[in-house]
């Protein structure tokens, strides 16, 4: 038996007869153009060199006047001895005491520090998120208009 070398042929060429074929294009309203679609950010010196988007690099406008006057807006009502004679913020940072008390072990899910946790904590964004919006708002004309 003798061994008989076959070429394996590719996508990109062809061992079959050249036909010369028409080639037949579409044109329709439903179809896109013929160019490719390509990824603006792989495309070499599309911009420049660099990237861009139409997003606002300093979306956030970070501001520590909001942070500092956030904080002491949630600090000052949430001191206020108004559950049980104890205030929400003795009560969540007693109850960081008491859980570190028995630190390798952590908190129960039964422990009211969780509860106090949420509590403070979802006061505290709102309070930040809210100065974020009337401060930046102000300061931008915004509530004018």
């Amino acid at each position: 038996m003798a061994a008989t070398t076959s070429t394996v042929v590719g996508l990109a060429t062809s061992s079959l007869p050249s036909i010369n074929r028409k080639q037949t294009t579409l044109n329709s309203a439903f179809l896109r153009s013929s160019t490719t679609a390509r990824n603006p950010l792989r495309v070499s010196q599309a911009s420049g060199g660099k990237y861009t988007c139409s997003f606002q690099r300093d979306w956030l406008r970070r501001d520590l006047n909001v942070i500092g006057f956030g904080l002491i807006g949630w600090l000052a009502p949430s001191s206020i001895p108004a559950i049980n004679g104890d205030s929400l913020t003795g009560l969540f940072f007693g109850s960081i005491g008491t859980e570190l008390a028995h630190f390798p072990t952590p908190p129960a899910l039964t422990s009211p520090f969780w509860l106090w946790l949420v509590t403070w904590h979802l006061g505290l964004f709102i309070c930040l998120t809210f100065g974020q919006i009337g401060f930046k708002g102000r300061t931008e004309d915004y509530f004018e208009k």
